[in-house]
């Protein structure tokens, strides 16, 4: 394909978890990247607060793009690239990954003919470029061939699914270059306690009462604190620079988490920002870690959490509209080994996609 923006491109629109999207073959796309950014904004219709003028769902968690090719890494099938393109600005950010997008990775390849399908179930290694962290994703296949329907469900999405398991490899400080980027379980930033860690989605974490808020309120009341947003993104900007990231004004990271003891039986409520609007549930890789927050000693998470016993444990990290649920393993010094979560995803169009 020429360096130009085209006018369309082969694409297969899918839910991936709780979020919504155009997976692409980066062979259908531009080399250049400024003249793909241009064409992924023109699909999506940005900017535009309703996207108005192209396929984006006017949020965040429906404006998203998987950007997958054949990898040439030992143990690997593909290589996976996540794009947000912002929804009323002229941005597309490679600066984070997205764990729900993910789940629609693996039966994506599949369908594409990237990798063979297994009678049954077929396992698909998946490199994450964002961060650098590879994923194992398992695909129902029956008869050799993908499935979407079955009896999976994930809060937040109605309806069950075919399971797709996520296991994660190697998450820890995949973004900040550390899991704990700052050296420290706590910091206080703007007189507030926070943990800014990183496995597999750079977060802060800190406590809702902290910033004068229950923790149970809604997504819409919270979207329409104005001086709550106004607190989040001053510790956000001043965090950005301690995580690694240095300026994110423009980025969409770090999350910003907001926790409170549990009431519905899981381990944490959380509610969190992506940064600037409060999302519906909570992102894959953003509830590993905070699941791994609720794990470290001291910090705001741990004095809130309820964590079972064992050196396996399962976390339900409570959000607005459920909870998602993280297993994670732990060594013998009581750290995070690692993680898995459970994701489901379903092909909406397969077809082309037109820019203008």
């Amino acid at each position: 394909m020429s360096d130009g923006p085209p006018a369309a491109a082969p694409c297969m629109w899918m839910r991936g978890g709780t979020s919504k999207g155009g997976y692409f073959l980066a062979r259908d796309l531009p080399a250049d990247i400024d003249a793909r950014d241009a064409f992924l904004l023109g699909v999506m219709g940005s900017p535009d607060p309703r996207q108005i003028d192209g396929l984006g769902g006017a949020d965040p968690l429906t404006s998203k793009v998987a950007v997958v090719r054949p990898s040439d890494r030992p143990g690997v099938d593909v290589d996976y690239l996540f794009l947000q393109v912002f929804v009323d600005r002229a941005v597309v950010s490679d600066a984070q990954n997205c764990g729900n997008i993910l789940a629609g990775v693996g039966p994506f390849a599949i369908e594409r003919g990237l990798v063979p399908a297994r009678d049954g179930e077929t396992p698909v290694a998946i490199y994450m470029e964002n961060t650098g962290q590879t994923a194992v994703a398992r695909v129902r296949t029956p008869g050799g061939r993908v499935t979407y329907a079955g009896d999976a469900a994930i809060d937040g999405v109605p309806g069950t699914a075919a399971p797709v398991p996520l296991t994660f490899r190697d998450t820890a400080g995949s973004s900040c270059g550390a899991l704990l980027p700052t050296g420290n379980a706590v910091d206080v930033i703007d007189g507030v306690p926070v943990t800014c860690i990183d496995n597999g989605m750079p977060v802060v974490v800190l406590r809702a009462a902290d910033l004068g808020i229950a923790g149970t309120e809604t997504r819409d009341e919270l979207d329409g604190n104005g001086d709550l947003k106004a607190r989040l993104e001053s510790i956000r900007l001043r965090a950005g620079p301690m995580m690694n990231l240095g300026d994110v004004a423009d980025k969409s990271v770090p999350k910003m988490t907001l926790v409170s003891a549990p009431r519905h039986g899981g381990a944490i409520a959380t509610r969190t920002f992506i940064p600037h609007r409060c999302h519906a549930s909570i992102g894959v890789l953003g509830a590993v870690s905070v699941a791994t927050a609720c794990m470290v000693p001291g910090s705001p998470a741990a004095a809130l959490a309820r964590i079972p016993e064992g050196t396996e444990k399962t976390l339900p990290i409570e959000h607005p509209t459920g909870a998602t649920t993280v297993i994670v393993e732990t060594g013998a010094d009581g750290a995070v080994a690692g993680a898995a979560i459970l994701r489901t995803a379903r092909k909406l169009f397969d077809g082309h996609v037109f820019a203008h």
